[in-house]
C-alpha cells in the first residue's frame, strides 16, 4: 500500500478546487489546470482536504491512487508557487533569443536556426544569450518542455557544449579525456 497516498492534500486558502468524478479542477493565482484521473481512484473534497483513496484491491488501483494524490498534490503547489527549471548554453557562437511572444529561436552550430513553439502556459526568459528559465504551473509540461530544448543538442562528452540543466548530475554530463600524444 501507499503511505503518501494515504495522507491527505491541504487546500491553501487562495486556491479554489473543483472535483467532478475522477476530474480535479484546482485555479490558483498562477493558472488553471485541469487532470483527469483513472476511474479506480476515488476522490473526496472535505473540509479543505483532499483525500485519495482506492476503488478496489487491485494492484493497479493502488499504485493509482498514491501517484494521483501526489499529482493533485503538484497541481496545487503549481497554481499557488509554480515551476520553474534553468538552463545553460555552452560552446562558441551558441545562443538563445525569444522570437515574438511564443517562439524561441535557438544557435546551436547547425546550418539552421531552431525554431521551438513555447506551449501554452509556458513563460521562457532569456538572460545573456545563454540562460534560459523555463516557468509555469503545471509540473509536466515545464519538465517536458525543459527536455524538449535539451534534446537539441544535449552537452558532448569532450568540450562539454550544448545544452545543459542548470543543476544536472554529474554522470549524466560524462566528460571524457581526449587524445593523448604517448
Amino acid at each position: 500500500m501507499s503511505r503518501i497516498g494515504k495522507v491527505p492534500v491541504t487546500i491553501p486558502e487562495k486556491v479554489k478546487v473543483e472535483i467532478k468524478d475522477t476530474t480535479v479542477h484546482v485555479e490558483g493565482p498562477k493558472g488553471k489546470l485541469t487532470k483527469t484521473f483513472a476511474p479506480v481512484v476515488k476522490l473526496e473534497n472535505k473540509d479543505g482536504k483532499i483525500t485519495v483513496t482506492p476503488v478496489d484491491e487491485t494492484r493497479f488501483a493502488r499504485s493509482m491512487y498514491g501517484t494521483a494524490r501526489a499529482v493533485i498534490s503538484n497541481m496545487i503547489k503549481g497554481v499557488t508557487d509554480g515551476y520553474a527549471k534553468e538552463l545553460e548554453i555552452q560552446g562558441v557562437g551558441f545562443k538563445a533569443a525569444l522570437k515574438g511572444a511564443n517562439q524561441l529561436d535557438l544557435a546551436l552550430g547547425y546550418s539552421h536556426p531552431i525554431v521551438y513553439d513555447i506551449p501554452e502556459g509556458i513563460k521562457i526568459t532569456v538572460t545573456d544569450q545563454t540562460k534560459l528559465k523555463v516557468e509555469g504551473a503545471d509540473k509536466q509540461v515545464v519538465g517536458e518542455v525543459t527536455a524538449n530544448i535539451r534534446a537539441y543538442y544535449p552537452p558532448e562528452p569532450y568540450k562539454g557544449k550544448g545544452v545543459r540543466i542548470v543543476g544536472e548530475h554529474a554522470e549524466r554530463v560524462r566528460r571524457k579525456e581526449g587524445k593523448t600524444v604517448a
